[in-house]
C-alpha cells in the first residue's frame, strides 16, 4: 500500500462522528442516525472517502456509485426529518456485482455480459432499496461466480486485506474484502458453493447462507431473472461485521418469491435459545476425505470448549446419512446446474474425461453433466431423504458446528480449475476440497452462519460455521452472536 493512501485511510478512520467510524456496525450506524448524532450524508461521505483511500490497493469495489449514494442519503435525511422510518433508512451498503440492480452492470465477471445493464431491480435489490439503503457500489466477483477467489475477467483481481498475496474468498470476495477493510457495513452475496461463507471466513467477517427458500433466488446471475423451482441449492444472503447485522439484513430481504407473495408470508421462528448455556451443540466429527488444517481443527475444539464452559451440551454428532454419498450427490447436482449453458457435445466430452480418471468425485461430477430427467428425479428423492435426516438430527441438537473452509485463505492461484491444488499442513490436496465444508448446508438447503474463529499462526482469519434446522435461521445467527465474546470481528492490522 502506498504510504499516502494508508495515511488517508487512517485519517478517515480516526475522523469519528460521535462514536461512529468506518468499523462501526450497521446496527450502530442506524442507532446513531435514530439519535440524530449523524446524518446519512455524513455516513455516506465517510464510506466514500474510505473507499477512495484504500480500495486502490484491494480492488474490492467493481462499480462505484457515489452520485447514487449521495442522492439516496439526501433523500433519507429528508425522510428522517419528516418522521419517516425504514429498516435501513440512510445506511450506506454494497451489493454483489451479480445482484440484479436497475441501471448498473450485471456481468457476473463474464466478459460477454460486461455491457448488460438491467432496467429493473431484482427482488433483493428492490427490497434493500425500499428499506432505505444507500448503495455505495457493487463488489467484485470471479468469472461466472465459479471460484473461491474474486479474479474477474471484467474487473480484475480482488486482494485480501489481511494478506494481499492471498484470496479474499469467492465468489463474494469483493464484498468480504470491503467489509474487512471498512469500506461498507453490509453486503449481499450469493452461495451455491460457499460463496457467502468462504469470503466471510477468509476475511474474518460474518456471513449467512439462508434456508434455501427464505430469500428469493432470482436476480443473482444474468440473464436468469425468473425463479426456477428446479434450480435448487443457490441462495442470496447477507455478509456483515456482526451477527446482529446479519439478522438486520436478513429481515429486509427474506420473504416469498414473486407471484407467491400474493398469498404466502414468511414467519421465521425466533431462535430456539437466547443464552449459550441452553444450546445443544453438535460438533462435526473429522471428515476422512477432507481433513481440515490443524489450526482450523484447533479453532473448532476451542469453540466447543467455550460453549461447554458456558453450560451448553456439546458432543460429536452427525446426521444419519452416508457422508460420501451426500458429497457426491451434491457434486452431481452442482454440475447439473452450473453446466446447463454448455452444448450437449461439450458436456459429454468433458464427462468422458472425468470418468476416465477413475476418481469417484470426478465420476460424480460427470453424472451431473450427462444425467437424464429420471436420474435427476431419483437424485431429488435422495435429497429429500437427506433433508429428513437433518430434521431428525435437529430434534436432538440445535446447531452443528464445523469449519467453513478446509483452511485459512490460500495464495492467489491461476491455471485450470481442475489442475489446482492446496497445501494443507504440508500436504497437497485437490482444490475442490474447498467445497467439502460449505456443501453440508447447501445440498439439503439448511441455514448456516459463518463467523470468525480467531487467527491461525500466520495471523490469518479462521472461519467456523453453525448449521441449523430448516427455516430456523435465527437460531444459527443467534448462536454466532453469542460466541462473539469468544472470537469476533477484528480489523486487518494494515487497515485498522
Amino acid at each position: 500500500m502506498r504510504l499516502e493512501r494508508f495515511l488517508v485511510g487512517c485519517e478517515v478512520y480516526a475522523r469519528r462522528m460521535g462514536n461512529i467510524g468506518v468499523y462501526s456496525t450497521a446496527t450502530e450506524m442506524l442507532a446513531a442516525l435514530d439519535r440524530g448524532e449523524v446524518t446519512s450524508v455524513d455516513l455516506v461521505e465517510m464510506q466514500l472517502e474510505r473507499i477512495d483511500a484504500v480500495d486502490g490497493d484491494i480492488n474490492a469495489i467493481a462499480v462505484n456509485t457515489p452520485d447514487r449514494a449521495r442522492a439516496a442519503a439526501q433523500e433519507a435525511d429528508r425522510r428522517r426529518a419528516d418522521g419517516d422510518s425504514a429498516p435501513l433508512l440512510g445506511l450506506p451498503l454494497t451489493l454483489k456485482e451479480s445482484t440484479r440492480t436497475a441501471g448498473l452492470p450485471q456481468s457476473a465477471g463474464i466478459p460477454e455480459f460486461a455491457g448488460f445493464v438491467p432496467e429493473t431491480d431484482g427482488r433483493v435489490a428492490e427490497r434493500v432499496s425500499a428499506a432505505g439503503g444507500c448503495l455505495l457500489g457493487t463488489t467484485n466477483i470471479p468469472f461466472a461466480l465459479s471460484d473461491w477467489q474474486a479474479d474477474s475477467a471484467v474487473y480484475g483481481r480482488t486482494l485480501n486485506p489481511w494478506d494481499t498475496t492471498r484470496s479474499p474468498g469467492g465468489s463474494t470476495g469483493g464484498g468480504g474484502a470491503a467489509l474487512a477493510a471498512g469500506m461498507t457495513p453490509l453486503e449481499i452475496g450469493s452461495d451455491i458453493g460457499g460463496s457467502i461463507r468462504v469470503p466471510a471466513a477468509f476475511c474474518g467477517v460474518y456471513g449467512h447462507r439462508p434456508t434455501e427458500t427464505a430469500i428469493p433466488r432470482s436476480g443473482s446471475m444474468p440473464p436468469h431473472d425468473l425463479e426456477n423451482p428446479a434450480a435448487i441449492m443457490g441462495v442470496q444472503g447477507p455478509l456483515a461485521r456482526s451477527a446482529a447485522d446479519l439478522e438486520l439484513m436478513f429481515d429486509v430481504v427474506a420473504g416469498p418469491i414473486e407471484l407467491e407473495d400474493r398469498a404466502w408470508r414468511l414467519d421465521v421462528p425466533p431462535s430456539r435459545h437466547e443464552s449459550l448455556g441452553e444450546f445443544r451443540v453438535a460438533v462435526m466429527p473429522e471428515i476422512p476425505f477432507a481433513k481440515p488444517s490443524r489450526a482450523m481443527q484447533a479453532s473448532v475444539e476451542s469453540l466447543a470448549a467455550f460453549a461447554s464452559d458456558g453450560g451448553a451440551r456439546v458432543a460429536e454428532a452427525m446426521p444419519s446419512f452416508d457422508a460420501e454419498q451426500y458429497f457426491h450427490d451434491y457434486l452431481t447436482t452442482l454440475m447439473l446446474i452450473t453446466t446447463q449453458a454448455m452444448s450437449d457435445d461439450h458436456r459429454h466430452s468433458a464427462a468422458e474425461k472425468m470418468i476416465a480418471t477413475g476418481d469417484s468425485t470426478e465420476i460424480a461430477r460427470a453424472k451431473g453433466m450427462t444425467m437424464s430427467a429420471v436420474d435427476f428425479l431419483q437424485l431429488l428423492d435422495r435429497r429429500e431423504l437427506a433433508r429428513r435426516a437433518w430434521a431428525e438430527f435437529f430434534e436432538e441438537w440445535d446447531v452443528l458446528i464445523c469449519p467453513t473452509a478446509i483452511d485459512a485463505a490460500f495464495p492467489h492461484t491461476d491455471g485450470k480449475f481442475n489442475d489446482r491444488t492446496l497445501e494443507i499442513d504440508g500436504e497437497t490436496v485437490p482444490y475442490h476440497h474447498m467445497v467439502v465444508y460449505p456443501m453440508w448446508a447447501i445440498f439439503a438447503g439448511q441455514p448456516a452462519t459463518a463467523f470468525p474463529g480467531g487467527l491461525d499462526p500466520r495471523g490469518l482469519p479462521l472461519g467456523l460455521q453453525a448449521i441449523g434446522p430448516y427455516l430456523e435461521d435465527r437460531t444459527t445467527m443467534r448462536f454466532a452472536g453469542l460466541v462473539e465474546e469468544w472470537n469476533g470481528f477484528v480489523p486487518p492490522p494494515a487497515y485498522a
